[in-house]
């Protein structure tokens, strides 16, 4: 097996993407308002945790590609590590989307536009947003979207 393919089966290529649910789930109390100050203070800290998580992320991958980038002689070694460049900056770009996407949530939560349904108004729920944090769906619309979805590519 070529160096390059060793290193690259050595370590995972991506991270699994739950790793902003490093964090406490919040406990609604009887009668609380929906998406009062404390609740919407939660998700800011849930998504700044995860977009911190992302770059340090590009921080690394940024590092790795300086420090591995290696001319090999060997045309299989020097195919596999750009693969694995390749397979990385899709990762990152995919993560790069993300980003913005977290970044429009947090504008969301502050102009008070957070947590109900884009399509019906409805309250998307605290655990399905714990879930998801960048849903702007309720579970019913999403489901209905996805199976209109599904019926016009077949």
């Amino acid at each position: 097996m070529p160096k390059a393919a060793q290193k690259a089966s050595a370590k995972p290529a991506v991270k699994p993407p739950s790793e902003f649910k490093s964090f406490e789930p919040y406990k609604p109390k009887r009668g609380e308002e929906y998406m009062n100050e404390k609740q919407r203070e939660h998700f800011r800290n849930i998504l700044r945790d995860w977009k911190s998580n992302l770059m340090q992320e590009v921080d690394r991958t940024v590092t790795h590609m300086k420090d591995e980038a290696a001319n090999f002689p060997d045309p299989a070694d020097r195919a596999t590590q750009e693969e694995e460049f390749s397979l990385e900056l899709r990762t990152r770009d995919r993560e790069r989307k993300l980003i913005k996407k977290i970044d429009g949530t947090i504008e969301r939560i502050d102009q008070d536009d957070y947590g109900f349904c884009d399509a019906c108004g409805v309250e998307i729920g605290i655990k399905r947003l714990e879930a998801r944090p960048t849903a702007t769906l309720c579970i019913d619309c999403k489901t209905l979207d996805e199976i209109k979805e599904k019926q016009e590519l077949g």
